[in-house]
């Protein structure tokens, strides 16, 4: 979606052709139903097409959800959360009670928050006490490494939301939707900031209208890698009560991690003292990107391994916040895999990067096929040289690669911040770059 007084000028300048032709274009475009124009309050827009009614489809999903009758019989909170505070084994703060009050009456609910607030412990609570009353829960993520971690976290299983709605591997279309939905009571979706529209509205087409819908996120994370800014659009319409979850606990506030995070998203700038006793949070500063790298590498191959015992490929993720540059993503695996995993005999090259057994890979676009995804990280085995074939393992699970395949994997020794989504480390090196000098963090 673009506002159409911005659209105008920009495509002049961009195309370099008279703004009347600009006009001509537009016009020819929505006669024929490619671009469609319509009004975001009294704002002038134009979407695509497709964009278009996918937005609409999922807001008129979102309000046929809402109207509708609960799909559980009233549950009294005065002994439901008694009983869930025994099961679980924690005393719920105020606001987490209040937040699976408001959830256990409510079809629709939205709960964002940052890190440490304890949107998993009230996703708990919730699924025990609907479970011991027999509704019929779904868990779902957009990755598979965030639907695992789901399932630690809550003791429910969770799936990616492509292996929820049953995608056709020959078609990349979903078996659940309108004639075909899920069968739920009510369907619980995990960073919801990473799902793009045109996502949300398959999985909202495979909502029932009988179940109820409870999307959890954190509005300050990164927007989708792809259209749209779903959570943020759902939370500013105003359609969907809406918990907002500000109180840090006393455990995540002592982590320098998560006090940081804060201070960012509030416009503070964090402390970056060296710490005077054990901390998670350290600020490491190089003046220039040369020597930048050669802390990066050190700290991954040598001084993080040796002051908390981690492995430097399993455990450790250099995250980028570009691709390109000298301590972008693409040259920092270049570096780390010659530092960590140098390869010997047993190795290929393709596309621009060589594979060898032991390095850490990533997945670049959407495998039905294989079962593995765009973000998902895995292990290479074995390179076959004589078959022409790799194997990898994805979370145990292991899958092979043609060499003429390898153009969907990538080193993952570094990678960009947007696709570490729903992921997490046990340790992590971020290079934050400003124009005077070079700075890491990790």
């Amino acid at each position: 979606m673009t506002p159409l007084d911005d659209l105008m000028p920009l495509a002049e300048k961009l195309l370099e052709v008279p703004i009347d032709l600009v006009r001509t274009a537009l016009d020819l475009e929505t006669s024929e139903g490619t671009v469609v124009a319509d009004s975001v309050g009294e704002t002038r827009c134009v979407f695509l097409a497709g964009l278009h009614r996918a937005e609409r489809i999922i807001a008129e999903r979102l309000v046929q959800l809402a109207n509708g009758k609960l799909p559980w019989a009233w549950i009294d909170p005065d002994k439901a959360l008694p009983w869930v505070e025994e099961r679980i084994r924690l005393a719920l703060a105020e606001s987490q009670v209040a937040a699976i009050k408001l959830a256990l009456m409510s079809k629709t609910l939205v709960m964002t928050g940052g890190p440490g607030v304890g949107k998993t412990t009230i996703v708990k609570g919730i699924l025990r006490i609907l479970a011991a009353k027999g509704v019929e829960l779904l868990l779902c993520a957009p990755t598979g490494r965030a639907a695992k971690r789901m399932t630690e976290a809550t003791g429910f299983e969770a799936k990616t939301i492509h292996r929820l709605l049953e995608v056709d591997p020959k078609t990349g279309g979903f078996k659940r939707g309108d004639d075909n939905p899920l069968d739920c009571d009510l369907l619980v979706i995990d960073e919801a900031s990473m799902v793009d529209v045109m996502l949300m509205q398959a999985l909202m087409k495979a909502v029932p209208a009988t179940a109820a819908l409870l999307i959890v996120g954190d509005i300050d994370q990164l927007p989708s890698v792809g259209p749209g800014q779903v959570l943020a659009d759902i939370i500013s319409s105003g359609s969907t009560p809406v918990v907002r979850l500000t109180e840090v606990f006393r455990q995540a506030a002592q982590s320098r991690i998560i006090t940081t995070a804060h201070r960012i998203n509030q416009g503070i700038i964090p402390d970056l003292s060296p710490p005077g006793s054990d901390s998670d949070f350290y600020f490491v500063q190089a003046e220039e990107p040369e020597i930048a790298v050669r802390r990066i590498v050190e700290l991954v191959k040598t001084r993080i391994p040796a002051r908390f015992g981690f492995d430097p490929i399993r455990d450790i993720q250099v995250l980028c916040p570009m691709n390109r540059g000298g301590v972008g993503a693409r040259s920092l695996n270049i570096e780390l895999q010659a530092a960590l995993n140098p390869a010997g005999e047993k190795k290929v090259e393709r596309f621009g990067w060589t594979f060898a057994p032991g390095d850490k890979v990533m997945q670049i676009q959407n495998d039905y096929d294989k079962e593995v995804y765009n973000g998902d990280i895995g292990y290479i085995d074995e390179v076959d040289l004589d078959d022409g074939e790799l194997l990898a393992s994805f979370d145990g699970r292991a899958v092979t690669y043609a060499f003429g395949e390898l153009d969907t994997l990538v080193p993952a020794y570094a990678a960009t911040i947007h696709k570490s989504q729903g992921s997490e480390y046990p340790a992590i090196v971020i290079p934050v770059m400003t124009v005077r000098r070079q700075i890491i963090c990790d």
